[in-house]
């Protein structure tokens, strides 16, 4: 069967990764077949936008039988790029940047953080470990001769852009940026941002919507 072009949406593409890991577990557990009522039910979505989903990057359900574990999994990793090892650079290894590069799981998405910098004199020179922390200076050299095209962003709001400049004229295309603030970038390089403070606000506000809701009415 001819190949056909896949157009997703960005939120479509935020919502691969966690069909992605559900699948994986349902795999892991020996299941073979999973219905989409099932996957919207494991991540609280409706069973409509998972099919259409779906529906968007293959002919994979079969009414009665639900879809076949191995083989949507094997089209998700193409579509995600999981079968390509991405590496990465990281600037900013503060807390943030620290627990990031040492988290496992980047591993089973492909992506490898290969190198890191910081602006801090104390921290530059150090190991984390086993990697050597280099300064922000090397950025350049570094991108060009390992040809990186991604780059993690943990620093301080006031130097994101700065470094998304470097990182941008020395060859990267996407950035992953944990800075609270928006970056300016060319086209064709794209910025996912990670707002914790945007997401602990909205956690914090749904928490006194339930409390309000939940508090006697006063007399």
């Amino acid at each position: 069967m001819p190949e056909r072009e896949v157009r997703i949406s960005r939120a479509m593409l935020a919502r691969l990764p966690f069909y992605y890991r559900t699948l994986a577990a349902r795999a892991r557990a020996g299941n073979t077949k999973i219905s989409s009522a099932q996957l919207a039910a494991s991540l609280s979505m409706d069973s409509a936008q998972v099919r259409r989903d779906l529906s968007s990057i293959g002919e994979f359900g079969r009414p009665g039988i639900g879809y076949n574990v191995p083989e949507l999994l094997e089209a998700l990793e193409e579509m995600l790029g999981l079968r390509n090892r991405t590496e990465a650079v990281l600037v900013g290894v503060g807390r943030l940047g620290a627990a990031l590069f040492g988290y496992p799981g980047f591993e089973a998405y492909g992506l490898r953080i290969v190198s890191l910098f910081d602006s801090d004199p104390e921290r530059i020179g150090a190991e984390l470990d086993g990697a050597l922390i280099r300064s922000v200076s090397e950025i350049p050299h570094v991108v060009r001769r390992l040809s990186i095209q991604m780059g993690i962003i943990t620093t301080p709001p006031t130097s994101a852009q700065e470094i998304a400049d470097m990182l941008v004229e020395a060859g990267v295309i996407a950035i992953w940026n944990f800075a609270p603030v928006s970056l300016s970038v060319p086209p064709g390089v794209m910025v996912r941002d990670e707002d914790l403070a945007a997401g602990l606000s909205y956690l914090s506000r749904h928490l006194t919507g339930t409390m309000h809701a939940a508090r006697p009415e006063q007399e």
